[in-house]
């Protein structure tokens, strides 16, 4: 405790440099599946964000929001990677919706056969 000229007593509380490193990410992980393309635009995503159908992002019923992952079309070997913003797909077999442009990034409309790792 500090006792100020004037007679104020105050604790100080020192100012140390912080930095929150988050883990990293699990690279090993990968699924394998149906990505589809949905084109919600505008409105709010389950991480809060607004949607945004020409950004390169993704829905995942379990990863992190947050969570970058390479999403790979297994009828071409074309790559992108997609951020996790949103929930979803809620359809059997399919494993991760993609904005238009990621699926376009991919080359496929509609499904395709891909392969999802986090990226660290």
């Amino acid at each position: 405790m500090i006792v100020h000229p004037i007679g104020v007593k105050a604790i100080v509380i020192a100012a140390l440099p912080f930095t929150c490193t988050a883990a990293p990410a699990d690279s090993s992980r990968t699924q394998s599946g149906i990505a589809s393309v949905y084109g919600y635009h505008g409105s709010k995503t389950a991480s809060g964000e607004r949607a945004d159908k020409q950004g390169l992002t993704a829905a995942h019923r379990t990863l992190p929001f947050g969570t970058r992952v390479r999403v790979v079309n297994k009828r071409n070997g074309k790559a992108v990677v997609v951020r996790i913003n949103d929930r979803g797909p809620f359809i059997k077999g399919r494993i991760i919706d993609l904005t238009p442009t990621a699926a376009s990034a991919l080359s496929f409309s509609g499904l395709a056969p891909v392969t999802v790792a986090v990226v660290n």
